[in-house]
């Protein structure tokens, strides 16, 4: 098995909280299978952020490579969307399990990953009372700091620094570079990358307007 674990804050990450949980619960369904954990993968997300999972499409991609069998703790640990979650079963056929789960047929599947993006709805729902109350009550919410241009700015570039670290979008960068040097338009380069089995971040295939927003945002650093 390959193993991933996500939790959803850097304070998470940082204590441990939830992590040792999953560990755990992988540790013991490999052991009644007998199986190895060849390699961990730990992803600190919110499970309602789908499009910024590069460490779930790094060991998705280990796994089709090496031919292992990818295990999470739980379901709502590989995603709280269910649309997500059919992509990655779709990635992944027969190479997935999940402990909570007595089966991932398709049937068990939609069942389970409908409830789990239920919880995420009913999340959203109580966090969006609680702040309207708060703000009812003259509690002013979100950081004063973060409203001024130094805020916005450091938060475009915490995007862009993100979006240049990602591994996928190292790997589709070179290849755009590659064939823009041969020139290459945008739409021919997507047909390249999807030939090629390269995939973005949400698990999808390159569209040219994806391509070009690589190569302008990445390509030449402000």
């Amino acid at each position: 098995y390959v193993s991933y674990l996500r939790v959803s804050t850097q304070e998470q990450k940082k204590s441990g909280l939830g992590m040792e949980a999953q560990r755990a619960i992988i540790a013991h369904f490999a052991g009644a299978d007998q199986a190895e954990i060849v390699q961990e993968f730990i992803e600190t997300e919110s499970g309602k952020e789908i499009e910024n999972r590069p460490v779930l499409q790094e060991a998705i991609r280990f796994c089709s490579e090496s031919g292992h069998t990818l295990i999470v703790a739980k379901l709502d640990r590989l995603s709280r969307d269910v649309e997500h979650i059919f992509q990655i079963q779709k990635q992944l056929r027969e190479q997935f399990k999940s402990c909570d789960l007595p089966s991932t047929d398709s049937l068990t599947l939609s069942i389970f990953a409908g409830l789990a993006q239920r919880e995420r709805e009913i999340i959203s729902i109580r966090t969006k009372q609680a702040l309207k109350a708060k703000k009812a009550q003259g509690i002013t919410l979100g950081k004063p700091e973060n409203f001024s241009n130094a805020g916005r700015w450091a938060g475009v570039a915490t995007r862009h620094e993100k979006a240049q670290n990602n591994p996928h979008n190292k790997r589709a960068l070179s290849l755009i570079r590659h064939c823009r040097a041969k020139g290459f338009s945008f739409a021919k380069i997507a047909k390249e990358l999807n030939g090629n089995g390269f995939l973005t971040v949400k698990g999808k295939e390159y569209q040219k307007a994806t391509v070009k927003y690589l190569f302008d945002r990445m390509e030449y650093t402000p």
